[in-house]
C-alpha cells in the first residue's frame, strides 16, 4: 500500500485501452488504496470490536451477558469474513473478465486491482502502478 501511495502521479493521464476513456493518474490510485483499506481494516476492526464485546460480557460474569457477547462476536466475525471475501471475489472476477483485452472491464480492473492501466507518458516522468 505504501508503494502504491508513493507511485501516485498527479500529472499523468491513464487510459483504458482503446476506449478513449482517460482520467487523472491520482483517481485509480486513490480508489485502489480505499479498496485496500476496506479489505484490510474493516475485518480487523470488526474482530477487535467483537472481542471487546466478548470481554465486557466475561467481565460482567453473567451467563446471559456471556452468551449475548458470544453471539455478537460470532456475528461480527462472520461480517468480517464476508467483507473480506466479497472484495476478494470481486477483484478476482474483474481481473478474470478484464484479461488483456481493451474493454470496460479493463477500466474496472485499473481501479480495483491496479492492473491494465496504460500511462500516457506526456507530462510525467513517473512509472505506472
Amino acid at each position: 500500500m505504501i508503494q502504491t501511495l508513493a507511485n501516485i502521479s498527479t500529472t499523468a493521464t491513464y487510459t483504458c485501452g482503446d476506449l478513449d476513456l482517460s482520467f487523472s493518474g491520482m483517481i485509480p490510485n486513490v480508489v485502489h488504496v480505499v479498496v485496500l483499506i476496506i479489505k484490510i481494516a474493516v475485518p480487523i476492526l470488526l474482530i477487535i470490536f467483537g472481542m471487546m464485546d466478548l470481554a465486557k460480557a466475561v467481565m460482567a460474569q453473567k451467563e446471559d451477558e456471556i452468551k449475548k457477547g458470544q453471539q455478537t462476536f460470532i456475528k461480527r466475525l462472520i461480517a468480517a469474513i464476508i467483507v473480506f471475501f466479497i472484495i476478494t471475489i470481486v477483484q478476482m472476477v474483474i481481473g478474470f473478465l478484464a484479461g488483456d483485452e481493451d474493454s470496460v472491464a479493463s477500466c474496472f480492473d485499473c481501479f480495483v486491482n491496479n492492473n491494465n492501466c496504460d500511462l500516457d507518458s506526456a507530462g510525467s516522468d513517473e512509472g505506472s502502478f
